[in-house]
């Protein structure tokens, strides 16, 4: 049986994405089959913004993903903080480059998740990933929800945790708060729980 090739792609300016990006990934890599591979988009902004924003230096593991490289993915797990409830703009770019996969309608039927991360409450948690749909939507990609898969995990209340039936999320506060076990139980959930069905649709995929 050929290995199922799963993609998780993020951006992340202080870790919090990158951290959830890396539990999606460990939990992919547990479905026997399939290899998931960690890519990063590219920043936009200058060094010296960055530098002014005391942004931390890129994972240097991690390299930097084109948009045809697309192609070569079975399945995707997207993952980018909220900016005023929708996707950054960073990730947003990327999506804007990946016209000419759009006019072929290349990514039709691949199956793709999402997790994020926003400041609080109010900064996009399901918002977000309401928003990002329409990028999926366009390319003719399958929205693959959490749902509440996730079991009890997903009824907490003794204790702050971002993600919802869209995907697994986090909070990142003042920027001082990291993604707790829950939450990165949860993103190892999604990852693991998008590589089953995107392994089941390569083994057996849609009629055209």
């Amino acid at each position: 049986m050929a290995t199922t090739k799963l993609y998780v792609v993020y951006y992340s300016l202080y870790r919090h994405v990158e951290i959830m990006a890396r539990e999606v990934q460990r939990g992919a890599n547990s479905v026997q089959g399939v290899e998931a591979t960690i890519w990063q988009v590219p920043e936009t902004l200058s060094d010296i913004i960055l530098q002014k924003m005391k942004a931390p230096a890129k994972a240097a593991d991690v390299p930097e993903i084109r948009p045809e490289q697309l192609l070569d993915a079975d399945g995707f797990l997207f993952g980018f903080p909220s900016r005023f409830g929708v996707m950054a703009a960073q990730f947003k770019a990327f999506f804007d480059a990946t016209s000419e996969l759009w006019k072929r309608q290349a990514l039709t039927g691949k199956p793709a998740g999402i997790f994020w991360s926003t400041g609080f409450h109010g900064g996009g948690q399901e918002l977000t990933a309401l928003t990002a749909i329409t990028q999926l939507a366009h390319h003719g990609m399958i929205f693959v929800p959490l749902g509440y898969t996730f079991g009890s995990g997903m009824f907490e209340m003794d204790e702050v945790k971002g993600g919802s039936a869209y995907g697994a999320g986090t909070y990142a506060a003042d920027g001082s708060r990291e993604p707790t076990e829950l939450e990165l139980q949860q993103a190892f959930h999604q990852g693991k729980y998008v590589a089953e069905i995107t392994k089941k649709l390569k083994n057996d995929p849609l009629s055209p």
